[in-house]
């Protein structure tokens, strides 16, 4: 099995547009060239993410039945994902994610909990969401949920700060700070030289409703249209910390993050150009191509949208509005870094892939190991401690 680092170039041919079926063929064949063979060990360890994966689609679908019962209307649903569709194709970036205002950030320094390493001083970070949401029909119903009006985050400084700071986004459900710790080796950034920043996302931890059933809920309260606009103000949300970064004297500024939080971090290297470097992990980076695979979450979803008298390509452009491959990125593509698993079924390797060629073909390294084990960690951080110090972020 090879895991070097791929750097082979993307075909400039264009395909016939007359033939829209050779053009998808050449594209997943070109895409599909960035993801190495896998071996029988590999096909192993996804047993497990396809476990955890329908078990996962399995939860959302439960929790969000509920709520369809009680609101699902067609017209409504069927209006929502024409608004976004024709926001996919006449928006622009600027349009679509929009400067936040200047914001307060709140901080206030805690005493190190028991799971933490030895960090100079952590703060908890808290601002008032300056996010206005894009859907005039939903926005009463969204912004009545209040816990998620404020953004938080936690913020690992060294004494000496400001240092160049990583923030890092988590994935679906997976918000406590102790967790994202561990899983993302962040006392190895601290150590270092970096400053660390773990932001929480739209309806997760504290800005969850109080009473859901589990950290992400709320994403999926009212459709695609929820989860869209969670998605804008992920990003929103994400620049004020980046502008609070900057007003505290921070000079470089670099986004990790896993799965959804993979997702968001390629993104704002599409939308944020005063990112130093982006490093999505594990990446999610189109949610259409996922429903297949997500049973049965992703199949009520197609379900009740086609019950909403919706095309496939409505829906489509509907959910891709913010694909990080709908835009082009802002970085240059040696400050761009693509971590993928070989076994990962939640967020499989082709969504890292299409990345990679929609990207240009940055530093891509593949690891043996599912969404959930990440086998051969240390390999990759080995590779990231390359890479900050060969784009100047941190001198290692």
């Amino acid at each position: 099995m090879d895991l070097k680092l791929l750097n082979s170039s993307v075909p400039d041919e264009e395909p016939d547009p007359e033939f829209p079926e050779v053009r998808r063929q050449r594209n997943r064949e070109s895409y599909m060239d960035a993801v190495p063979d896998s071996g029988i060990g590999v096909r192993a360890v996804a047993l497990l993410d396809i476990e955890l994966r329908t078990a996962l689609s399995s939860v959302i679908a439960v929790s969000a039945i509920p709520a369809a019962l009680r609101d699902y209307a067609p017209s409504r649903d069927h209006a929502a994902a024409a608004f976004y569709a024709e926001m996919r194709h006449t928006g622009t970036v600027q349009s679509i994610f929009p400067a936040p205002p200047p914001v307060r950030v709140r901080a206030a320094k805690i005493g190190r909990p028991r799971w933490a390493p030895k960090v100079d001083t952590i703060e908890m970070l808290s601002f008032k969401s300056p996010y206005t949401v894009h859907h005039q029909e939903i926005r009463a119903s969204y912004e009545a949920h209040t816990r998620n009006s404020v953004a938080r985050a936690m913020h690992w400084r060294h004494a000496d700060s400001p240092r160049p700071t990583i923030i890092v986004v988590h994935g679906f459900t997976g918000s406590p700070f102790w967790f994202n710790s561990n899983f993302f080796s962040l006392p190895w950034f601290y150590g270092h030289g970096c400053d660390v920043l773990l932001a929480v996302l739209p309806f997760h931890g504290k800005r969850n409703d109080r009473w859901g059933p589990y950290s992400g809920s709320g994403l999926f309260g009212g459709g695609v249209a929820y989860l869209n606009e969670a998605m804008f103000q992920s990003i929103c949300d994400l620049r004020v910390l980046v502008d609070y970064l900057e007003d505290s004297g921070v000079e470089h500024v670099g986004i990790t993050g896993l799965s959804l939080g993979g997702y968001l971090a390629a993104l704002m290297a599409d939308v944020e150009p005063r990112l130093h470097v982006a490093i999505p992990n594990s990446a999610v980076t189109h949610f259409p191509s996922l429903l297949d695979s997500w049973f049965p979450a992703g199949y009520l979803a197609k379900a009740g949208l086609r019950l909403s008298k919706h095309d496939d390509n409505t829906l489509s452009d509907a959910m891709s509005v913010h694909s990080p491959l709908t835009f082009p990125s802002l970085l240059p593509r040696d400050r761009l870094f693509i971590i993928g698993g070989l076994a990962d079924r939640l967020a499989p390797p082709d969504q890292s892939a299409r990345l990679w060629e929609h990207w240009g073909a940055p530093r891509i390294h593949w690891f043996p190991g599912s969404h959930i084990l990440h086998v051969g960690r240390a390999n990759y951080l080995r590779e990231v401690g390359h890479f900050l110090r060969e784009t100047g972020f941190s001198p290692g």
